[in-house]
């Protein structure tokens, strides 16, 4: 499965405020491992920013005095996420955002969810752990995910955060590419699925066996050893 988890910055809150977007981060994962493929624009929104957006992200508008409308990077986005399902921490609040670009483009392209499924973090998470804080920045906590460095919002680095976050929210198995693996690590287009664990994650209890436990394991031992003509491979010493 192809996932690109995504996040934007605003210049505001809100769209029937003619809020425009200013910073588009993107990151792809396939078969559970970050492909090491992005998609990052700064993007000129023709508005003034609010002053409450800019204390969240720090992007002012003299920094976007010279980057590309959103017109010049639709196509290109769109052919980032097309085919993809999408990862989104509040899905209508970005949605909502890059439908109204794309509307803006007067027919040009399609809605995103035409050519994307979306899968919104927030509700999968409300629902794992009700009652209690699910933002970002609580998730990382929860899930012992570093984000030290995040000490502005920005949609790059969120995504990438996210994409972490979103591993380690659906469980199972994960495959790590450590140092030597041959496979994927030689061709260098792979990278580790969780990049961002923090030291401070708490370690796992270790929970050892009673008197009683050893007891019953070594006499299941012993059972396997007179039914296989003493082959047992797991005596305990």
């Amino acid at each position: 499965m192809r996932l690109v988890v995504l996040d934007t910055e605003t210049t505001g809150l809100e769209v029937a405020l003619d809020h425009r977007i200013i910073e588009i981060g993107c990151v792809e994962i396939v078969n559970r491992k970050l492909t090491g493929r992005h998609f990052h624009r700064y993007i000129n929104p023709q508005r003034e920013i609010d002053a409450g957006a800019m204390e969240v992200h720090g992007i002012s508008n003299e920094d976007l005095a010279d980057k590309p409308l959103f017109a010049h990077v639709a196509a290109e986005f769109v052919d980032f996420v097309k085919g993809a399902e999408l990862v989104i921490h509040n899905a209508p609040f970005d949605v909502g955002f890059l439908n109204a670009e794309i509307d803006k483009l007067g027919g040009q392209y399609q809605p995103l969810e035409s050519y994307s499924g979306i899968i919104d973090t927030l509700p999968m998470a409300r629902q794992m752990h009700p009652g209690q804080r699910n933002s970002l920045d609580a998730l990382c906590k929860r899930y012992g995910v570093d984000n030290s460095q995040r000490t502005l919002h920005g949609a790059l680095l969120d995504a990438e955060i996210l994409a972490d976050v979103y591993l380690l929210m659906t469980g199972g198995q994960v495959d790590l590419v450590l140092a030597g693996d041959t496979a994927d690590s030689e061709q260098g287009d792979t990278e580790s699925v969780i990049r961002r664990l923090s030291s401070q994650r708490q370690a796992l209890k270790v929970i050892r066996a009673n008197a009683t436990e050893l007891a019953q394991h070594d006499q299941k031992l012993e059972q396997i050893n007179q039914s296989s003509a003493q082959a047992c491979l797991w005596p305990r010493a």
